[in-house]
C-alpha cells in the first residue's frame, strides 16, 4: 500500500535525479523512481518512458546545474494523500542558500512509490 511510502524520501530522491552529474547514475535513478511507461508533464511538455524522461531531466541538468551553476532540493513539505505525493522543489545557487526559484511537484504512484505520473509547475 502507499501508506508505507515516505514521501519526503521520494522528494529528496527525485531532486537528487535533477542534481546528478554521472549520466549513467541518472539514468539508473530515473529507473528507479519512475514505471518504464511514466509520464512527466510541465507546461506544454508531455514526456513518456524512460528514454524521454532522460532527455528531459538530462536538458533541465545540462542548463540549471552544469551551465548556470545552480542545484536543485526538496522543500521539507512533502505530503503524501492515497496515491499522490506533493512537495515543493527550489532551485538555489550551488554555493548559497539564495532560492532562486520554486516549483509544486503533483506526482501520482504505485504502491511501490514508482512515479506514474509527474505534474510538474515552474514558475511562469
Amino acid at each position: 500500500m502507499t501508506r508505507s511510502i515516505n514521501a519526503q524520501a521520494l522528494a529528496a530522491r527525485y531532486v537528487a535525479v535533477w542534481n546528478e552529474t554521472d549520466a549513467e547514475r541518472r539514468r539508473t535513478g530515473i529507473a528507479d523512481l519512475w514505471v518504464p511507461d511514466g509520464e512527466h508533464y510541465v507546461g506544454e511538455r508531455a514526456v513518456l518512458g524512460y528514454e524521454a524522461l532522460e532527455a528531459r531531466v538530462r536538458g533541465s541538468h545540462e542548463k540549471n546545474v552544469r551551465d548556470d551553476g545552480n542545484r536543485f532540493r526538496a522543500a521539507a513539505n512533502a505530503r503524501l494523500l492515497h496515491d499522490v505525493v506533493t512537495f515543493t522543489w527550489e532551485m538555489l545557487p550551488a554555493d548559497s542558500d539564495t532560492v532562486l526559484a520554486t516549483g509544486l511537484e503533483v506526482l501520482t504512484v504505485n504502491a511501490e512509490g514508482r512515479i506514474l505520473v509527474d505534474y510538474q509547475f515552474v514558475p511562469a
